[in-house]
């Protein structure tokens, strides 16, 4: 009786110290599934935090050009209209006041133009290509250089934030082929390739090493800004050989549910 007493004794032992590793084994799976839960919204917190942060700089940044343009067109357009309203109206012949007069209706529709850019609803109101499309026939119409767009076959239907991104991206690239590599042509197509949208702007111009991009933050934070809204950001240079930008965001990001 005494073995059988030992047996049974050992049997319910090795059951309770398998119970207790089973119950150790799964609490601890419950701890780190849940730290794992944690660590993943804090994550998600972070990323979401860094593309609201993104967004915010780019809408300030946007906003900043809009002053700037506002302040020159008020000085240089407004201004001007208003001196010569202001002879016309002090005139004594009729055909002047008149002149006067209409100077005043064109000012005040200036103005009015003016007022819409102080806000964002541009952002919803304007298509991708006839954002790019705008920036191109301004360069054009500098003689700076000759400009060319090619359309995708089909509309792109962008969500306010992720247009917002693309278009100060967009923006920033055409600027500094502008400032920096004084190209004959600058191009930019839109198409569609391999389940991902993609806008190329190409330059003739200087082109550089980008081996050296490191030295400025410029071309990082373009590339972190499309990372944002789920995109790409690729950049083709040498010295002599003009430059190529590619930037790309899946289907699924682009089109709206």
């Amino acid at each position: 009786m005494g073995g059988e007493d030992n047996q049974i004794i050992f049997i319910l032992f090795a059951g309770a110290f398998l119970a207790a590793i089973m119950a150790t084994f799964v609490v601890s799976m419950v701890i780190l599934h849940r730290q794992r839960q944690v660590q993943n919204k804090q994550k998600m917190d972070q990323i979401k935090a860094e593309y609201e942060k993104t967004l915010l700089n780019i809408e300030n940044e946007i906003q900043q050009d809009t002053l700037r343009h506002i302040g020159r067109e008020l000085h240089d357009n407004v201004g001007q209209l208003l001196s010569l309203a202001k002879l016309y109206l002090g005139s004594s012949k009729p055909e002047k006041q008149t002149e006067g007069r209409l100077l005043i209706n064109q000012i005040i529709n200036e103005v009015r133009g003016l007022s819409k850019t102080l806000n964002l609803d541009w952002v919803e109101s304007i298509s991708l290509e006839e954002f790019i499309k705008q920036q191109l026939d301004k360069i054009q119409a500098t003689d700076f250089c000759e400009t060319l767009l090619v359309e995708s076959n089909e509309a792109w239907k962008l969500n306010k934030d992720t247009k917002l991104v693309l278009i100060r991206v967009i923006q920033e690239c055409l600027n500094n082929a502008i400032k920096h590599a004084s190209p004959s042509n600058i191009k930019v197509q839109m198409k569609e390739s391999d389940g991902r949208y993609l806008v190329r702007i190409e330059d003739d111009g200087k082109g550089f090493d980008t081996s050296q991009q490191s030295k400025g933050s410029g071309m990082t934070n373009l590339r972190k800004r499309m990372e944002t809204i789920g995109g790409a950001f690729e950049i083709i240079s040498s010295p002599g050989n003009g430059t190529q930008i590619n930037l790309s965001l899946p289907v699924s990001v682009l089109v709206l549910n």
